[in-house]
């Protein structure tokens, strides 16, 4: 895939042009979005990620083959994105942060988020250029992230984990919220407000997020541009999302298991690669194993999109499913008691 610099200065350039104008559009007066507001702004930027990825198929020296690495990268983002969400609704429900304030919240968090993966975008080009074997260790890596994603989700709260807890010794911290600011200044001592704190967990998460996100994604596809412009695309839009689909999070019960099944599919598929193109003197002489199936990027995209289907109708349909039967029981509760009454 042909790249120039000029193209990369264009995608750059665009992408933080769009952030400036989610902050002095959207954001930079506090306000609680309405779902109409959060509704018309997510189609349009997933209206967008989609436009691009046809326009990376038609244009010379791409086609394709790009633009279906594209498409798979731009779902499995958005989809860890979406998880991404929920930890931030935990940290934001943790703080106690005021609705009006969320937007900026968000807004931050995501910058950071784009920031941290850009950072880890460029670290995976460069070891991959150089060192094959690396394939082994992001796969062996996805493979233990899936683990921990299908039975560690959830058994902790990034308000009050252990980085939390040594911020807060390492810094005044005022008890209250004081508008969006940061800081505040109390008795001529100047405290950080738990703005700052919110958005410091957020960096910290997205820091592990990118851990995730990253190999992920070159399990895919070995174009730093397709990797960047898929994570720019799944985190634009983010904020409205959050508002869109805040009540949804919670029904996501098995979003979890579903992104553990992607990131073992992709581990397995990064190690297949591996063998595939394998230089360690220890396995197979140094020579590749050329008999190891290549997983095709059309087989990753229906699977990934596959499983983003299952994991949310079994999600919705176990909640719903709860709900009823929560519903059930509160009637025959109800009923048991009037009778009671009754005698």
């Amino acid at each position: 895939m042909d790249i120039t610099p000029l193209v990369w200065i264009i995608t750059i350039a665009v992408t933080i042009a769009f952030f400036v104008y989610e902050f002095f559009a959207h954001v930079r007066t506090p306000h609680e979005p309405t779902i109409a507001e959060s509704a018309r702004w997510s189609a349009f930027y997933i209206g967008l990620a989609l436009i691009f990825g046809v326009v990376i198929g038609f244009v010379p020296g791409w086609g394709w083959v790009f633009a279906g690495e594209y498409f798979a990268g731009y779902l499995t983002e958005k989809a860890l994105s979406i998880d991404n969400l929920f930890v931030f609704l935990i940290i934001m429900t943790g703080f106690a942060v005021p609705k009006k304030y969320q937007q900026k919240v968000l807004m931050i968090g995501i910058v950071i988020a784009l920031i941290m993966r850009g950072a880890f975008i460029a670290i995976g080009a460069a070891l991959i250029e150089n060192f094959s074997w690396i394939f082994y260790i992001f796969g062996a890596l996805l493979l233990f992230l899936a683990y921990r994603q299908a039975f560690a989700h959830g058994d902790s709260d990034p308000a009050n984990g252990k980085f939390m807890r040594f911020v807060r010794r390492h810094l005044p911290v005022s008890d209250e919220y004081n508008g969006d600011k940061l800081t505040v200044s109390k008795n001529g001592k100047r405290f950080v407000t738990p703005m700052l704190l919110v958005i410091i967990a957020i960096g910290f998460i997205d820091l592990v997020f990118a851990v995730d996100s990253i190999p992920a994604i070159y399990g895919l596809t070995n174009e730093a541009y397709i990797v960047f412009t898929a994570n720019a695309f799944a985190l634009m839009g983010l904020r409205q999302l959050f508002f869109l689909i805040g009540g949804l999070l919670e029904r996501l019960v098995y979003l979890a298991q579903g992104l553990a099944v992607i990131l073992a599919f992709i581990g397995v598929k990064l190690v297949f690669h591996a063998l595939h193109v394998n230089e360690l003197p220890f396995i197979n002489g140094g020579e590749p194993l050329l008999w190891v199936p290549e997983i095709p990027i059309w087989f990753s995209l229906l699977f990934i999109a596959a499983t983003v289907a299952v994991a949310t109708i079994a999600s919705l349909a176990k909640t719903r499913g709860d709900k009823q039967k929560n519903d059930r029981d509160q009637v025959q509760g109800e009923e048991i008691t009037t009778a009671s009454d009754a005698d």
